[in-house]
């Protein structure tokens, strides 16, 4: 687990990816081709926390998805690189656009299309969910599956790993 914390230290961007990371991978289609996502607000409070801590979140999806873009900018997050199935550009324009070494970035995925990226970055997590062969190159892997927690496991690893997570739980027992 020291080597974990130690990746986690060194974190300054989180990469995730959206279906089966963020939502729990149903897709919900209305009849006139309306798309459906849930999203767990507690991921999207451990999001917060972790910017607010002074790490960046980006996300990268296969898919391309208004609900997508809407969920992200209610969270303040402003790299987000949707349809693209090819993950690696969106990756290197990111890290070299942010000026940020790959052993520097954490990326959350679930499935074999985020391995290209998950085994280029210093931190590489799977969820409890995930493909085998995802499980099996990540450096740590969550309790929670996809869309129920596991982005809150990792904001609130790396901010423990960072020393921001105690601090900033405590400002919610003030009186």
């Amino acid at each position: 687990m020291k080597d974990i914390l130690d990746r986690a230290a060194q974190t300054r961007l989180v990469v995730f990816d959206v279906d089966g990371v963020l939502t729990d991978g149903s897709l919900y289609l209305g009849d006139h081709g309306e798309e459906y996502k849930a999203f767990y607000s507690r991921d999207g409070h451990g999001m917060k926390m972790l910017m607010e801590s002074g790490v960046e979140i980006a996300i990268i999806t296969g898919r391309t998805s208004n609900v997508v873009a809407h969920r992200m900018q209610s969270l303040g997050i402003r790299h987000v690189y949707q349809g693209r199935l090819n993950k690696v550009p969106a990756f290197e324009e990111l890290y070299t656009g942010l000026k940020l070494a790959p052993e520097q970035i954490a990326y959350m995925g679930d499935d074999v299309m985020d391995l290209p990226v998950m085994r280029r970055v210093g931190l590489a997590v799977a969820v409890q969910d995930a493909h085998p062969l995802v499980r099996q190159h990540a450096h740590w892997s969550t309790t929670a599956p996809g869309g129920r927690g596991a982005a809150r496991e990792l904001c609130e690893l790396i901010m423990d790993a960072q020393g921001t997570l105690a601090p900033r739980l405590a400002e919610y027992l003030l009186p």
